[in-house]
């Protein structure tokens, strides 16, 4: 028993190392079709590594802190928080915009049209011209560019012939209701700037990274540098908002007192000046009520001086901080194309792809014997 086991297992080796070498030959038979098909994806591969359009990434990171000690919460108790799978950063402070409500902030349409108006630095351009200015009328979609908008984008390109202009320009018209609205051009680029413009937020470490991607290094630095001050801009707006409404309350409320305050100061050193010698019953009781009515006006005039101020510390105190860990800095080298990796991998896929063929054909030549037997 023991022996015919053993033959057995010889016998399923011997089959293996058979079926090994067979393969080995079928593929030393089809090494033409490998070495050309691979050839052929080297040169498709060096193309698009020579052709591929030019590309540098900037980027910055800050962490956003709220003057509640948000941060206190997230140092002594973020850590333990962090371990049971508790998220505490939207737990500091009462009206602050968590962290993870940023990537919403910067794909909003406001944001994004603040955006397009970024001054840029173009080469060979003599003036700043704007991101939206940029793609409309200077930057061009290079050799995939056009071959992308001449095959897949070709539907698109005919509807918007069709439609012509009139309906571009209809749609951009701003309505007496004070809605948002955008042209189709602003739609593009709204839909440009977001594969370009990108928001990461980090949890666990509690910091925010901003990056853009742009064919120029300088340009590339400057839309960071602008996301990141209407970033900083929206999150203080919103966080400071309600105490500056209470300051312009207050200060409104100041100018008027201030105003009465002095009226009514104005008005009793009118009277004195009038009645030095006059020591009447009338004159007495007129200047006790002109008094009294300072001293009213005063009293009010001094508590509103010291909310104003009380308030003004108020407004600096809700101010969120940031905390710039990596300022922008324009990029010496591009981020794409990697051309090295790019010919790489289209060499090694069209290796892969020889090889399915080599084997593909073998197989249908096998199941097209037994379909004929």
């Amino acid at each position: 028993m023991q022996e015919q086991n053993n033959n057995k297992q010889l016998a399923s080796n011997h089959e293996d190392e058979i079926d090994l070498i067979q393969l080995a030959k079928t593929l030393w038979a089809g090494r033409r079709t490998v070495i050309k098909t691979t050839l052929i994806f080297m040169v498709l591969g060096l193309f698009i590594a020579l052709f591929s359009a030019k590309e540098y990434t900037a980027s910055t990171t800050m962490v956003p802190q709220s003057a509640e000690g948000g941060s206190k919460l997230g140092g002594s108790l973020g850590g333990l928080a962090a371990m049971a799978g508790i998220n505490l950063g939207s737990m500091g402070g009462g009206s602050t915009i968590p962290p993870t409500l940023y990537p919403k902030i910067i794909a909003s349409v406001p944001f994004q049209k603040e955006m397009m108006k970024t001054p840029l630095t173009i080469a060979e351009q003599k003036g700043k011209v704007t991101f939206q200015d940029y793609y409309l009328e200077i930057a061009k979609p290079g050799l995939f560019g056009y071959i992308k908008k001449y095959t897949i984008g070709l539907p698109g390109v005919i509807i918007k012939a069709i439609r012509g202009e009139d309906q571009r320009s209809l749609s951009g018209v701003e309505g007496n209701d004070h809605l948002l609205t955008i042209s189709q051009d602003d739609k593009e680029l709204m839909e440009l700037l977001s594969s370009q413009l990108s928001l990461e937020v980090n949890d666990k470490d509690g910091y925010v990274s901003i990056s853009a991607r742009m064919p120029e290094a300088r340009p590339a630095a400057e839309m960071v540098q602008r996301a990141q001050v209407l970033l900083q801009e929206a999150i203080t707006d919103f966080k400071i908002k309600k105490a500056k409404d209470q300051l312009i309350f207050v200060e409104e409320r100041y100018a008027e007192k201030k105003e009465a305050f002095t009226a009514a100061q104005n008005k009793l050193a009118r009277f004195r000046d009038q009645n030095k010698n006059v020591s009447t019953a009338m004159a007495q009781t007129q200047m006790e009520r002109l008094q009294s009515e300072f001293s009213m006006a005063s009293s009010v005039y001094t508590e509103l001086a010291k909310q104003l101020e009380t308030q003004k510390i108020q407004v600096k105190e809700d101010t969120p901080v940031f905390t710039i860990i990596e300022p922008v800095a324009v990029p010496l080298d591009k981020s794409k194309p990697k051309r090295p990796m790019i010919l790489i991998i289209w060499t090694f896929l069209g290796g892969v792809v020889g090889v399915g063929m080599v084997f593909g054909k073998q197989f249908l030549g096998s199941v097209k014997e037994q379909w004929q037997a």
